[in-house]
């Protein structure tokens, strides 16, 4: 087995158990391996550290399976972790009876580069780094006895894989197409999910819980929900009594699947809802403009940093909009805001809240820090700011 040396005093994020090695930390690779192939890794010294799978043409040079250098890496490996990944969710009882939850979330679950999905008795999978693409195999046979799913589709399609030299790979991998739409039961809502051409692997299931805050808070309230994709948000304010729920998003195909999910709904009142195609930026200043107020506002936009060095800009885009919010606010009114930024720290985001606020002349306090539900836990050693942030803020 090739091994990985690290620069002398190097070591000390390994110490930590953070999972990924910079190529800046990495002094010289004794030996041969290809993309995906487990490296032995040892500090300057030659102290034995981790074992991980190569990267060569990643700035993530090697992402670290075990800390214990002695733990083989083989098929059992992935299939003790699947099922205990499987076995986590499983004992979580906020989670049973939901048909969309996470599987395997990726570092957290100890399985680097692995996103999985569960819609029904579909999943979804997303192998985004050399690892994991290198395990494919065993992967999947082990996904599929711990699920007992009857199919999996592969959403390899993320943009992280080029920069790992992967080339995007979709398609399915285990069963056929279901002959239906995919349905799944969301909190009492029924929503579609395109797992084939959908964002993500289909739909968002990072916002579960703060849906289902939605509707605990939309009762007797009027709703603007932005960038609201298929509707999550929108269905479950109806559902939870609101007064109106005006949706904008960019996307036609998103807005129509949205009017379609409303449709799988006809408990819910569809004459409050109204479907909005507009670029949300303009779009919030023209509400301004024509004298619009609301009681309750979402904004879940798409990721405006995927990394730090986008950070500025992202932050400008961020402030503006929750400017725009702040301003449309009826006195007493709620502002779930969220942000799915890698680049940008809970911190710095809820900062820009604040300064958005101050903008805007409005008096705002924090009432909840809002985040992902139980089944996308977050490793302790790992960025808190590759994964989602939300504030629920009250105006005066």
């Amino acid at each position: 087995m090739a091994q990985l040396v690290l620069l002398p005093g190097k070591d000390r994020s390994l110490a930590r158990r953070h999972p990924w090695i910079f190529a800046g930390i990495v002094d010289r690779l004794n030996g041969r391996a290809r993309p995906g192939d487990t490296v032995d890794v040892v500090a300057a010294n030659g102290r034995p550290l981790a074992r991980a799978a190569w990267s060569p043409e990643s700035k993530i040079r090697a992402r670290v399976w075990t800390f214990d250098p002695d733990e083989t890496i083989d098929d059992v490996f992935f299939k003790r972790h699947i099922h205990a990944a499987v076995a986590r969710r499983q004992a979580m009882p906020g989670l049973r009876g939901q048909d969309g939850l996470r599987l395997i979330h990726g570092e957290s679950d100890g399985l680097p580069g692995l996103i999985v999905d569960r819609y029904g008795d579909t999943l979804v999978v997303q192998l985004t780094a050399t690892g994991p693409e290198k395990w494919r195999r065993a992967i999947l046979a082990a996904l599929r006895e711990a699920s007992g799913c009857a199919r999996i589709y592969e959403r390899s399609d993320s943009d992280v894989r080029r920069l790992e030299g992967l080339e995007p790979v979709t398609g399915w991998v285990f069963g056929e197409a279901p002959a239906e739409p995919l349905v799944i039961v969301e909190n009492g809502v029924r929503i579609g999910v395109d797992v084939v051409a959908g964002h993500k692997t289909g739909f968002y299931l990072d916002q579960r819980d703060n849906r289902l805050l939605t509707r605990e808070l939309a009762g007797g309230r009027t709703t603007l929900n932005c960038f609201c994709y298929t509707g999550g948000f929108s269905l479950q304010a109806l559902a939870g009594g609101a007064t109106s729920v005006l949706s904008i998003d960019s996307s036609g195909p998103a807005l129509s699947t949205a009017v379609d999910n409303l449709a799988r709904n006809p408990e819910l009142a569809a004459d409050r809802a109204e479907w909005r195609q507009a670029d949300v930026f303009s779009e919030l200043r023209v509400l301004k403009s024509a004298g619009h107020r609301f009681d309750l506002i979402i904004l879940d936009p798409p990721k405006f940093a995927p990394s730090a060095q986008h950070a500025e800009r992202a932050a400008r885009a961020y402030r503006d909009i929750n400017v725009c919010a702040f301003r449309l606010l009826n006195p007493g009114g709620l502002l779930m805001t969220y942000s799915c930024s890698g680049g940008i720290r809970s911190e710095h985001f809820q900062q820009i809240v604040t300064d958005a606020a101050i903008d805007a002349g409005r008096q705002t306090r924090l009432l909840r820090r809002l985040a992902a539900p139980a089944d996308h836990p977050v490793a302790l050693n790992f960025s808190e700011g590759e994964y989602l942030k939300g504030l629920l803020c009250q105006v005066d």
